[in-house]
């Protein structure tokens, strides 16, 4: 890796941030992964969503583009043997995923509109799982809520160096320089989407919507998404995707029925 400078002083290891170009589009690339598959690496995964009341409303849909899928460059790990060493054949840049039928996966989905102004919801006591392996975060896009538990891993023998870079919350800066290392951080205040990166390996990106209520999403590699358990009401629902921008919808939920509500960007 380029630009990686250690000194110590005073007994604390400093880092330098290296550089980190933007990545130019790229394609869709499976995650790290053992020599002989092209399966993700098992590992705990960080809820896509959260549920509401089991007898509220449903909406369900699927995210797409038009157009043609960006090309997503090839990251350069030459540098990070035993996180090249995981990948079966070179990974991609991820800020586009797409899949069969140009579905799109890593759309945040969440109600930004028509909740109770005065509605409390307890958050999870189980922690979201940001995990560092093979050099990339696992998830890419993620979903909590506010005062849940964000556990950051590092699955690599090796250093990171974990930012999150907020406007809405107090940013944090994480040094993980052993394999198994955790560290647990919570976000104070709602944010639609709290960048979290690594100064030691410039591509390393991810991105947490943090939000005061369980109804929100990250759609998968079909593009779809679920948001269960909404009481009664007309909201708004807002998609945001790191590289083609937002999108919403409104939707209006009685009782316990189901609604859909599908977005489509324009790949550019």
């Amino acid at each position: 890796m380029k630009g990686r400078i250690f000194s110590v002083v005073g007994g604390m290891l400093l880092l330098t941030v290296c550089s980190k170009g933007a990545a130019p589009a790229r394609e869709p690339s499976a995650g790290p992964t053992p020599p002989a598959s092209t399966n993700p690496p098992s590992a705990a995964p960080a809820p896509a969503s959260a549920s509401g009341s089991a007898a509220g409303g449903t909406i369900t849909g699927k995210v797409k583009f038009t157009g043609t899928p960006p090309r997503m460059a090839t990251i350069d790990m030459s540098e990070e043997a035993a996180c090249k060493a995981k990948y079966p054949s070179p990974p991609k840049d991820e800020a586009v995923v797409a899949g069969a039928g140009n579905t799109l996966a890593d759309v945040f989905v969440y109600v930004s509109a028509g909740l109770p102004a005065n509605a409390k919801y307890q958050a999870p006591a189980e922690a979201v799982v940001l995990d560092q392996n093979g050099c990339r975060y696992h998830p890419h896009v993620l979903g909590i809520m506010v005062g849940q538990k964000l556990e950051i891993k590092n699955s690599d023998p090796l250093l990171h160096n974990i930012t999150a870079v907020a406007k809405k919350n107090r940013g944090f800066n994480v040094s993980q320089p052993n394999a198994g290392m955790t560290r647990d951080v919570t976000f104070s205040a709602p944010e639609v989407m709290v960048n979290l990166e690594c100064n030691v390996h410039g591509w390393m990106k991810a991105y947490a919507g943090v939000r005061p209520d369980p109804f929100y999403a990250v759609s998968g590699p079909d593009g779809s998404f679920t948001i269960k358990g909404l009481p009664p009401g007309t909201y708004t629902i807002e998609a945001w995707h790191e590289k083609f921008g937002t999108q919403t919808a409104t939707v209006t939920i009685a009782g316990t029925e189901s609604k859909t509500a599908n977005f489509t960007f324009a790949a550019h």
